[in-house]
C-alpha cells in the first residue's frame, strides 16, 4: 500500500523550508562536518509487535479472528544549531489469511462486514515524520507528522492499543519557562486514523499544567475542532471542549498512598459544527495502593439528550484513545445519543513480575433510565528485560435489554513484542 498523503499540508512547506535553511548554514567544512554528524550520529528504533485477536459479537454474522504483525523502523538524527528530524516507517501485516474479520469499511479496510470487527488492516506508511527545534530556552517546536497524547488520552490520543495508531499531520510548542508549568499548543492540518484514512482540518489544541502543589497536578485545556468540509465530519465533529483536571496522590504513612482524579470539560459547537452540540462531561476516580495492591473506584459521566442519533446526541471524543476509556471490548467508540455513565472499579498488583488488573464496570445512560450493560476486563502484562514483553488481555461484555440493537461481545488478546 502507498504512504497516506497530505492535501496542501501547511507543516510539509515549513518543514521543507526549514530543512533547506539548515543545508543552507553549512558553508564550511566544520560546518559540513557538523551536519554530516547530526545526520549520521543519530538512533535507530525499532518496534515490533504480533499480536492474535479473537471476537465473539452476538450483533455480527460471524465471529472474528486475525493474528497481525505491526513493524515500526525510525531513526532520529543527533542535533545541529538545535535543530533535529525524525522519520518513521509503519507496516501491518496479517500472517494468514485477513478475510475471517472485519478490518474496517474505510481507508484499509476490507469491509468484510459479514465478520466481527477487528481494527487492525493491512498497510504501509510513513507514520512519523518530523523537523524539530529546541534552540530556545525550555521550548521544543516540532512540525510534520507528529504522535499527541494530553493527559491520560481521553480527548487527544494515538489509539496506541490499535497496531496503526493515530497521527496528526501538525505544529507543536511545548514549554516550560514558567517553574512547574508547562504550555503545550497544537495546530492540527491532518488526522490520519487507525484504518487509513485521513481527515483534514485547521483545529487548536491548548493544554496547560502546573504541578506546583505538592498533592497534585493541576490541568487547564481548550479543544477547537475544525473538519473540513472534505472530511466528511464538519457538522457533527466541529466544537469546542473547555475543561479542567486534578490528579494527584497523598502518601498517608506505612507505605500507603491515597489517589484521586476530578475533572469537569464543557463541549460546544465551533466553527460549522452543529448547534445542537452543548453537553457537560465529569470524572471522579478514588483510590488507595497498599501493600502492594492499587484499587481505584471510578465514575464518568458524558451527558446526552436522548433525542437524536448518532454524534450530534452527546458528549463526543472523537479524538481520544477510546480503548482505555470506557472497557476494552470498545463498545463505546461513540457515545450513545442517551449519553454514559460508567461506574468502575480496578484493582492491580504484580505477582512474580507479572502485572495483573481486573476492572468492572456498570454501563447505564445519562439522559433517561436504560441500562446498557455490564464488563469485565483482565490482563497480565509480564517484561523480560527493557526490550521485550508477552501480554495476554480478556474483555467480555454482557448488553442489557434495554440497549436496543446491542448484544454480547468477547475479545481475547495474545500478544508479544520488543522494542528498542
Amino acid at each position: 500500500m502507498l504512504p497516506k498523503q497530505s492535501k496542501g499540508l501547511l507543516s510539509l512547506s515549513i518543514a521543507a523550508a526549514l530543512s533547506l535553511s539548515g543545508l543552507a548554514v553549512t558553508t564550511t567544512t566544520a560546518q559540513a562536518d557538523a551536519f554530516t554528524k547530526a545526520l549520521t550520529g543519530g538512533k535507530v528504533k525499532m518496534d515490533v509487535r504480533l499480536r492474535y485477536e479473537d471476537v465473539e459479537d452476538d450483533s455480527a454474522a460471524r465471529d472474528a479472528d486475525l493474528l497481525t504483525v505491526r513493524t515500526r523502523l525510525g531513526y532520529q538524527t543527533g542535533s545541529i544549531s538545535g535543530f533535529d528530524a525524525y522519520v518513521e516507517m509503519e507496516n501491518v501485516t496479517a500472517i494468514g489469511d485477513d478475510n475471517d474479520a472485519n478490518t474496517g469499511g474505510a481507508g484499509w479496510g476490507n469491509g468484510n462486514t459479514a465478520y466481527s470487527v477487528i481494527a487492525d488492516p493491512e498497510g504501509t506508511e510513513l507514520n512519523r515524520y518530523w523537523l524539530g527545534y529546541n534552540g530556545l530556552a525550555d521550548t521544543v517546536v516540532r512540525v510534520g507528522r507528529q504522535r499527541i497524547k494530553l493527559d491520560n488520552d481521553r480527548f487527544i490520543g494515538n489509539v496506541g492499543w490499535r497496531q496503526n495508531e493515530q497521527t496528526y499531520d501538525s505544529f507543536t510548542l511545548t514549554n516550560k519557562s514558567l517553574q512547574d508549568t508547562t504550555f503545550f499548543y497544537a495546530y492540527l492540518t491532518e488526522v490520519n486514523n487507525i484504518f487509513g484514512a485521513n481527515d483534514d482540518m485547521g483545529s487548536h489544541l491548548v493544554n496547560v499544567s502546573y504541578s506546583g502543589l505538592g498533592v497534585g497536578k493541576l490541568t487547564a485545556y481548550g479543544y477547537f475542532l475544525d473538519y473540513d468540509k472534505e472530511s466528511t465530519k464538519e457538522v457533527t465533529h466541529s466544537s469546542r471542549t473547555l475543561g479542567l483536571r486534578f490528579k494527584g496522590a497523598t502518601d498517608l504513612g506505612g507505605g500507603t498512598k491515597l489517589l484521586y482524579t476530578a475533572e469537569y470539560a464543557q463541549q460546544d459547537d465551533y466553527k460549522d459544527g452543529s448547534n445542537n452540540i452543548d453537553y457537560d462531561y465529569g470524572l471522579l476516580k478514588l483510590g488507595v495502593k497498599v501493600a502492594g495492591f492499587t484499587i481505584m473506584a471510578g465514575y464518568e459521566e458524558l451527558e446526552g439528550d436522548n433525542n437524536v442519533t448518532g454524534y450530534t446526541g452527546a458528549f463526543q471524543t472523537p479524538l481520544a484513545t477510546l480503548h482505555g476509556q470506557n472497557g476494552w471490548a470498545d463498545m463505546f467508540l461513540a457515545t450513545p445519543a442517551g449519553g454514559l455513565e460508567d461506574r468502575s472499579i480496578a484493582i492491580s498488583t504484580k505477582v512474580a513480575g507479572i502485572k495483573l488488573k481486573a476492572v468492572y464496570h456498570e454501563y447505564e445512560a445519562e439522559s433517561g433510565s436504560a441500562d446498557y450493560g455490564d464488563e469485565w476486563n483482565f490482563v497480565a502484562v509480564k517484561k523480560f528485560g527493557k526490550n521485550y514483553h508477552a501480554l495476554i488481555k480478556y474483555a467480555a461484555f454482557d448488553a442489557d435489554n434495554d440497549w436496543v440493537g446491542k448484544d454480547d461481545k468477547d475479545k481475547l488478546w495474545l500478544q508479544a513484542g520488543f522494542k528498542f
